[in-house]
């Protein structure tokens, strides 16, 4: 059994995961340097690079990102903001922590919309995006053989976003990139155990299936069954943590 990779970046560990976290080389000529720095630190709590609670220090963020304590110090605050970072006085920010009561929350709400995306999809989904969403399903299990963590959770993003855009639903379809952020940070959390791997595939499969076949109330009972596993997981990990302080 595979233990979940979950650590501490030290300073070089840190560096080497700078690059991929940073938007890409001409996105960063088009946009201003606060927001760069705003983009790179988002995007490594959403990976989990930085861990939940790890303090956010702006001498040591300045100094590995290459840049003052200003952009630093508007990053954080527009994370905090988010909800992704914590600030407290006298403590400073850390990464906020994922509680039980924040993934109740959010798997609620998810449960419910990716049933509705699913149910939808089957009565809606047009030629093109069957085969789009074959090709989706393709692509994950591919990643999970070949790929890394990142290309794992992004290929996962891809096949429910096929999904939720059949559904034909627009504002529907704008809810869920709302909540885009706060579902991806789940996902990856989720992700880095790769037992789950097998189980997701035939997920995937099984809410696939569903929609090409035109039933709706298998594809919105598969849409559940996949997150309420990754719920109990999650729950899980976090009663683990809990216990283990």
């Amino acid at each position: 059994m595979s233990e979940q990779k979950k650590k501490k970046y030290n300073e070089k560990e840190f560096l080497s995961v700078i690059p991929d976290a940073m938007p890409a080389p001409d996105d960063q000529q088009s946009i201003p340097l606060r927001e760069t720095v705003f983009l790179t630190l988002r995007k490594l709590i959403l990976t989990g690079k930085l861990d939940p609670g790890e303090r956010l220090t702006e001498v040591r963020l300045g100094k590995i990102l290459g840049t003052s304590r200003t952009p630093i110090r508007e990053a954080i605050r527009k994370l905090e903001i988010e909800g992704l970072v914590t600030i407290t006085p006298g403590s400073g920010a850390r990464v906020a922590k994922i509680t039980e009561g924040d993934l109740q929350d959010v798997m609620e709400v998810r449960s419910t919309l990716d049933q509705l995306c699913a149910e939808l999809a089957s009565k809606r989904i047009s030629e093109e995006d069957k085969k789009e969403l074959l090709r989706a399903n393709e692509a994950f299990e591919y990643s999970t053989k070949f790929g890394n963590e990142q290309e794992i959770a992004e290929s996962d993003v891809r096949f429910h976003e096929v999904i939720t855009r059949a559904a034909g639903n627009r504002r529907l379809n704008q809810v869920m990139n709302g909540m885009a952020d706060t579902i991806y940070r789940f996902r990856y959390e989720y992700i880095r155990d790769d037992l789950h791997y097998e189980e997701l595939i035939m997920e995937h499969r099984a809410i696939c299936r569903a929609i090409l076949d035109g039933d709706s109330e298998q594809a919105a009972a598969a849409a559940k069954h996949h997150i309420d596993r990754q719920h109990e997981f999650i729950l899980g990990q976090l009663r683990k943590a809990k216990n283990e302080k």
